[in-house]
């Protein structure tokens, strides 16, 4: 597992930098588990909705 460590922003720099916090790592999703076959998706963020494609090119583009 890796582990990153963030600096918290603090008013006081110096303070800051002695001050770390553990992040844990992001978790990964496959795109394969994401799409389920399809071409493209539709993601709801919020009220705003992205389309997700799977291009041609083996690409994956998000758009608004």
């Amino acid at each position: 597992m890796h582990v990153h460590t963030v600096v918290v922003p603090h008013n006081d720099q110096r303070a800051a930098e002695r001050t770390p916090c553990v992040v844990p790592p992001a978790e990964i999703l496959s795109s394969q588990a994401l799409l389920k076959g399809r071409r493209e998706m539709l993601i709801q963020h919020g009220d705003r909705t992205y389309r997700l494609r799977h291009t041609s090119n083996d690409k994956l583009i998000l758009t608004k």
